[in-house]
């Protein structure tokens, strides 16, 4: 007589984009890393092969869209065909960062919705479900017509920022733009201390300019500013300038993705900071990392997520208890 698993067994795989997440995920789950051929050919199109059977498994595939955008998403789609076309009982895919993300919404005429484009792509492509760390928008989750798990990376950064152990009674979160104020409430609120605004003004799709600055003083305090992500690093930066400006005696910059693109290293390299922390939803080489970098780990936080995923546990648990 045949005997059935009631749960398929579970495989993880990874993209090129960042397998050093994957394998620190899988160390967690005590669970092998996935074998799978990927290359290019000649002309740069994508190839991908699975080198093991996945017939009836739970995949999940870790691929973030940062750095080369472009590449990492084609080759995240061609993956999810392949594990489909491999009759896999369920993909979801693990995007750390979701790329094509600023653009959620017609805020001029004749404009694209990428974020939109990109949730059908992942769909079409046949994925299952989505799991991903701080959108750039959480109303993202609502373009797709598939379960989307949305993590938070503010425990792991508040959690980094306690272990500095910073003098309580100079502590202070700012928050770079009018738009990132629920984010710096939220680890205001972690780290029992006072909130103030920069106010930021966009003057084109890559510059802005920082006007005032809104809430109690931060003269003489230690302040840490918040984001998702750094991208040219013109608003953090500009923000860090004003702050300190302002009276602000130490200025420590915290965002959960590190896309650093364009001039952001000059910028970084050149700010008046103390520090600055990213976590690792997207691979950094250690010679493209701007000045007193720390890279915080949320492969625990991304493998506990798969784990309950895939045992059909709750998800939201996470923000109520450590993993």
């Amino acid at each position: 007589m045949y005997t059935y698993n009631l749960i398929p067994e579970m495989k993880i795989f990874s993209g090129r984009s960042n397998p050093d997440l994957a394998t620190r995920m899988c160390d967690y789950l005590g669970v092998k890393l996935g074998k799978i051929s990927i290359g290019n050919f000649p002309d740069g199109e994508i190839f991908c092969k699975i080198e093991e059977d996945v017939r009836g498994r739970d995949i999940f595939i870790v691929q973030s869209t940062g750095r080369d955008v472009n590449e990492a998403l084609m080759e995240l789609l061609i993956m999810i065909d392949s594990f489909r076309r491999a009759s896999a009982s369920r993909i979801t895919a693990v995007i750390p960062y979701y790329g094509y993300a600023r653009q959620d919404r017609k805020d001029e005429g004749r404009v694209p919705i990428t974020a939109k484009l990109v949730a059908n792509l992942l769909t079409k492509a046949g994925v299952d479900r989505v799991l991903s760390i701080d959108l750039h928008a959480a109303q993202i989750q609502g373009f797709f017509d598939i379960p989307v798990d949305h993590l938070h990376a503010t425990p792991v950064l508040d959690e980094f920022i306690m272990k500095m152990n910073l003098p309580q009674d100079k502590l202070m979160v700012v928050s770079p733009d009018e738009g990132s104020i629920k984010r710096a409430q939220a680890h205001a609120d972690n780290l029992n201390c006072p909130l103030a605004v920069v106010d930021k003004r966009r003057t084109s799709a890559t510059e802005t300019r920082q006007a005032n600055l809104i809430g109690p003083s931060v003269e003489g305090k230690t302040v840490i500013l918040f984001d998702d992500m750094i991208s040219t690093a013109g608003s953090i930066t500009g923000a860090a300038k004003m702050v300190k400006e302002a009276g602000a005696e130490k200025i420590y910059l915290c965002a959960t993705h590190g896309v650093f693109c364009g001039d952001a290293l000059n910028k970084l390299n050149n700010a008046p900071i103390d520090g600055l922390a990213v976590t690792n939803t997207i691979y950094i080489p250690e010679d493209q990392r701007p000045n007193n970098t720390v890279v915080v780990d949320v492969s625990a936080m991304l493998a506990e997520a798969v784990r309950r995923i895939h045992y059909n546990e709750s998800v939201s648990m996470l923000f109520k208890s450590r993993y």
